[in-house]
């Protein structure tokens, strides 16, 4: 019996929440939006995750997509790869689950106050940066220039297809997307590459500029080669990897990189900490 009158604050023991709506992005990508008890605020930190849990299935870890800026329901964007992705897949709006977190590590607007900011997204890897990028946006006079990359292999792929193009008309942010390919069966009107090729395209200054990406595991050693060349710093690079997570506490190791937790030091890294570790492959 999942407790209803526990806040989200409670490191273990989950919360009630129930599925207020479902959004299908693509085939495999949905938008879960997860109402809380009143008197549960998550507080949260763009970047960090909670573990929900499906009652008669199991619990797994989900990046928060909803910025902290906003009240209202818990967002994540879900794939259905695994057991409990499956499970929620069947489940219907007015459903029940069991919540808890929010855990790990995230960015730290403070930290990057004043700075332009480079989002770098492949795939459903725009799904944990769009907390900061809304934060970002709902806070502009806390930033400097705001620019989001965004790629993915073809353009029914696409996820927040809406939201991506109420920001490439923003006044507040420069948005640069591509697919890898258009099938013919397909319409797209933009770039087709690989993210790597809107690098050198964007306007940024690496001096003033620090980049936060989230991608697939092959894109960040290309990526973060990709900035180097353009004269931006390691430490002006973070990144969320959200690889293997599991229990969330960092007790079961399937995150481990090294000495590192992904789910504990991270799922976000200044890269100069992760840098070194054979096990980031990054």
């Amino acid at each position: 019996m999942l407790d209803t009158t526990a806040t989200v604050r409670s490191e273990y023991e989950p919360v009630q929440g129930r599925i207020a709506w479902i959004e299908q992005f693509t085939d495999q990508d949905k938008l879960y939006v997860i109402s809380l008890p009143d008197d549960v605020e998550l507080d949260h930190d763009p970047g960090q995750f909670v573990e929900l849990f499906v009652p008669g299935v199991g619990e797994a870890p989900f990046s928060i997509s909803s910025s902290p800026t906003k009240d209202g329901p818990l967002e994540l964007c879900v794939r259905s790869v695994g057991n409990v992705t499956s499970a929620l897949d069947r489940m219907a709006v007015g459903d029940s689950l069991g919540v808890r977190g929010p855990y790990g590590t995230g960015f730290d607007p403070a930290a990057l106050a004043g700075d332009d900011l480079l989002f770098v997204a492949g795939g459903i890897g725009l799904a944990p940066l769009r907390s900061m990028i809304n934060y970002a946006l709902d806070r502009p006079e806390e930033f400097g220039d705001l620019t989001t990359l965004y790629g993915c292999k073809e353009p029914a792929e696409r996820l927040f297809a809406e939201e991506l193009n109420r920001w490439d008309h923003s006044e507040e942010m420069a948005l640069y997307e591509t697919v890898d390919q258009c099938p013919e069966e397909q319409t797209w009107e933009g770039r087709e590459g690989v993210i790597t090729d809107l690098i050198p395209e964007a306007d940024f200054d690496p001096e003033t500029t620090t980049a936060l990406v989230c991608g697939p595991p092959v894109m960040y050693r290309f990526v973060i080669e990709s900035l180097q060349e353009q004269g931006m710093a390691d430490e002006q690079i973070y990144l969320s990897l959200e690889r293997n997570m599991h229990c969330g506490r960092g007790l079961c190791g399937h995150c481990q990189i090294n000495e590192l937790y992904v789910c504990v030091d991270g799922p976000v890294f200044n890269y100069p900490a992760v840098r070194d570790k054979s096990e980031a492959e990054v």
